[in-house]
């Protein structure tokens, strides 16, 4: 930003009051213009930069800026042509770079235009049937391309979304050519391939589930089919253009030229695997809009129109969009939008935010509340992602919240879902603060003191104590302790370790002896751990070089944190990182019964499964970010290679002769420079080149890893699903977790377990002090219908998560893990992730 617009920027912002809720529009752009009118003369560049920039990263603010620009144009015609082609060439290239966000903002920004005169409305038309005609080419069965239905929806999406925006001029002055774009429309709608997001449901229930619900394109549709018959009046579209209406009308309407969209991709291919693949690319680059979320009932969110709803949305996201890093800002936005009602519970349903100073905190209460209500039906990654964020929105309000409305889920079993959810938050709340603060948050509900985890500390094997009686244990552990204080090396130790112990008492004792010391030494702080581990991670390698050691490493760290969620999985993350544990090892120990057992009672083990995955490819990642830096050094070295042996023979070409024989004519100082510095670039060259290979065989390798692991991450859900999954009915019928059916028959190891009460969905039973008898023995119904739900969520947000990956292998999944008949319910959760249509 030049010198000068930071000038004129602070000259508006001093002489401009702010545009939006209930401010006069007619004076604020008075005064806006008067400003721009006297700064015209010497910072004509600045304001022609100001005013496209303003009306991209501000389109809340786009039909004052039209104005703004409508008026500039009465005065100064060439001015506005060069914003109106400036603006189609912004829209050409957004089209072909796939620039989603500027593509719907550019097209909102036309009609703002339109609306003050600068464009002609049948410019508008004809860019809306380019986008049309390109959309209803990409689903042509002979010409296009179904796999990039998602382009195509976009397209069309962006012509419903400006409509509120341009519709009522468009149907005033070219009705006839706004009939014809909204009969192409239907016309798509008609043809285009329903989507059904199924894998982005927050709520399980919710009716995105159901094919015959509207999607959001769908939805919107039906939407801008009311607002027509409503005469395209929208409430939350502030018209400030009327008010200028006898000035703009005498302005010259430049021409809009036309735009081009990119050509459909095609495939050769009729493998379904690339087809899948080509979809999922095509999802990756236009994501479907998903319907929104509906936390409130409808007799207390506020009562707007559809399409109010629709455009106060844009509104929000749009600000969050373009304002996510400047949080106070964001905020003031948010609060200011251009609509002349309330809109807290919207905003609260579209994007969770501190931002009213009164009333807002009131509606995130009643959100969380309603949240919690339908905690059992909410998707287990929305679960897990509420949970961070309520536990850190906690943070920033000194930990306070009625917790007493929330005591009775310390009656409800272990495994109910309000219940784990409350544990959970407060888990979150003592890393984020400590133990006796948060115990202090809830003395209201002391009933809750139940649910906190013991209070951190390690839980040392061979902690010295007078009362207990010393063991072999406990010598060796403090012989260990006296020589790492004693600076032995590693090798000293692990000479030690291999002659002292392993012979006695055999290698698993070894690792029980020298990780649990180890682990103490480090316990003091994280820095304390990580030091530990570069200096004697060799000899934890050196004792644990197989899976199977590996597995009890990971037992001596859950045991030795047993009281820290927190450290045990750092200290499993650290010791990955340091390759002392492999990938494989942790989704195994992960998948182990202790840990399985925990999966609906504890994000305890998914925490650390989440940490493995996305640190395995988080490496991937890192690798090909460094070759693609070093494909770039090799060619800036191979081009100063060339140039330095080319000055190298330029000066030996030259030639002078001395007594009778030819000689170079450089001085030999020169030459030995030029030679030097040839070398040194040719050195260099090699040396980068050597680089990348060495960098390509770890990528090959980090690929291998992650196909292996996603082989055994996936094969490991399949298995403990199918143990615990009830099977199909004999009629083909798929089992309903979350109906309460009676006839629906677990696999239980205890003979009891089939025949007791079935508890309802938030985990309050029927009979709940049988149910927590029995417990003991085997899982009850209810319990087992969480454990599946749970871990079949998860296997949904894995697929969701690492749908690329999982496409890159897909051939392995479905020959070496989902081999013949599996249930249906493992394959819809493993496949909805990746863009596959479950009903096609």
């Amino acid at each position: 930003m030049s010198a000068g617009w930071r000038t004129l920027l602070l000259r508006i912002g001093d002489r401009c009051p702010e545009y939006g809720g209930t401010a006069d529009h007619k004076e604020h752009i008075e005064i806006c213009y008067n400003v721009l009118s006297r700064e015209y003369e010497h910072s004509k560049d600045d304001i022609f930069e100001f005013l496209l920039q303003c009306a991209e990263q501000l389109p809340h603010k786009i039909p004052f800026f039209g104005v703004l620009i409508g008026l500039i144009n009465l005065e100064n015609e060439d001015f506005a042509k060069g914003i109106v082609d400036a603006t189609q060439a912004n829209l050409q290239d957004a089209l072909h770079t796939e620039n989603r966000d500027r593509i719907r903002i550019l097209l909102r920004f036309l009609c703002g235009l339109m609306c003050s005169k600068v464009i002609s409305p049948n410019s508008i038309i004809e860019t809306y049937e380019t986008l049309l005609s390109s959309a209803a080419t990409i689903l042509d069965e002979d010409a296009g391309n179904a796999s990039w239905q998602p382009r195509a929806d976009f397209y069309v999406y962006c012509i419903l979304a400006s409509l509120p925006w341009g519709g009522s001029e468009l149907f005033e002055q070219v009705p006839d050519e706004l009939e014809r774009v909204l009969v192409g429309i239907q016309s798509y709608i008609s043809i285009r391939r329903h989507f059904d997001d199924i894998a982005f449901s927050v709520f399980e229930t919710d009716e995105g589930n159901s094919p015959n619900k509207k999607d959001f394109m769908e939805d919107l549709w039906e939407h801008m089919q009311l607002l027509s018959r409503n005469g395209w009046k929208v409430k939350s579209v502030p018209k400030p253009y009327l008010s200028f209406e006898a000035q703009l009308v005498v302005g010259k309407s430049h021409r809009f030229h036309p735009v081009s969209c990119p050509p459909p991709t095609f495939t050769m291919s009729s493998s379904e695997i690339l087809k899948g693949q080509e979809k999922h690319e095509a999802n990756l680059k236009y994501p479907q809009r998903l319907r929104r979320l509906h936390i409130f009932p409808t007799n207390k969110a506020e009562n707007m129109q559809p399409v109010d709803r629709f455009v106060v949305e844009e509104y929000i996201l749009d600000v969050l969009l373009f304002f996510n890093g400047c949080r106070k800002e964001c905020a003031f936005y948010l609060v200011s939008l251009p609509v002349s009602f309330r809109y807290e519970y919207l905003m609260a349903e579209t994007i969770f935010s501190q931002a009213l100073p009164a009333a807002f905190p009131s509606v995130v209460v009643a959100a969380v509340h309603a949240l919690f209500d339908r905690i059992s039906n909410m998707d287990t990654e929305c679960r897990t992602r509420l949970i961070l964020w309520f536990s850190h929105h906690l943070s920033n309000f000194q930990f306070i919240w009625p917790w007493q409305e929330w005591a009775n889920v310390k009656g409800l079993p272990k495994w109910a879902p309000q219940r784990v959810f409350v544990q959970e938050v407060l888990e979150r709340e003592i890393r984020l603060s400590y133990f006796e603060k948060i115990k202090q948050s809830i003395e209201d509900a002391a009933e809750l003191e139940g649910l906190l985890p013991p209070k951190a500390g390690p839980n040392f094997r061979y902690h010295t104590d007078e009362s207990k009686e010393s063991t072999e244990g406990h010598r060796l552990s403090k012989e260990l302790v006296s020589m790492v204080r004693g600076r032995k090396t590693t090798r000293d130790i692990i000479l030690w370790v291999e002659e002292q112990i392993v012979p006695a008492n055999g290698a698993k004792f070894a690792v029980d002896v020298v990780s649990q010391t180890l682990l103490d030494i480090g316990s003091k702080s994280f820095t304390h751990l990580i030091t530990v581990l570069e200096r004697y991670g060799q000899i934890i390698s050196k004792l644990c070089p197989d899976e199977e050691m590996q597995l009890l490493l990971m037992d001596e760290v859950s045991a030795y944190w047993k009281n820290s969620t927190q450290m045990t999985a750092i200290a499993i993350d650290r010791m990955m990182g340091y390759r002392l544990i492999s990938n494989l090892a942790i989704v195994k120990w992960v998948f182990s019964p202790a840990n399985v057992d925990q999966f609906h009672v504890s994000d305890r083990p998914w925490e650390i499964l989440r940490n493995t995955v996305s640190k395995t490819y988080n490496r991937i990642s890192d690798l090909r970010k460094e070759i693609q830096t070093l494909r770039k050094s090799i060619q800036v070295a191979k081009e100063a290679s060339a140039k330095a042996i080319k000055e190298l023979e330029e000066a030996k070409s030259i030639l002078e002769i001395v007594e009778g024989q030819p000689v170079p004519s450089e001085r030999p100082g020169r030459l030995r420079r030029l030679q030097g510095f040839a070398d040194k670039a040719k050195e260099e060259e090699v040396t980068i080149e050597e680089s990348l290979e060495a960098k390509q065989a770890l990528l090959a390798r980090g690929l291998e890893e992650g196909k292996e692991l996603l082989r055994l991450l996936f094969k490991s859900f399949l298995d403990v699903l199918t143990e615990r999954l009830p099977p199909v009915s004999a009629d083909g019928d798929v089992p309903n977790l979350r109906a309460g059916d009676p006839n629906v028959t677990f696999p239980a190891s205890d003979p009891e377990a089939a025949t007791m009460e079935i508890d309802n969905e938030n985990g309050a039973d029927n009979n709940s002090q049988v149910n927590r008898e029995n417990t003991e023995a085997g899982y009850t119904i209810g319990e087992l219908e969480q454990w599946c739900l749970c871990t079949l969520g998860y296997l949904k947000s894995f697929s969701r998560q690492y749908a690329t990956e999982i496409w890159s292998h897909i051939g392995m999944l479905d020959d070496e893990v989902f081999v013949g008949s599996i249930h249906p319910l493992i394959r819809k959760a493993a496949f909805s992730g990746l863009c596959r249509q479950m009903n096609q």
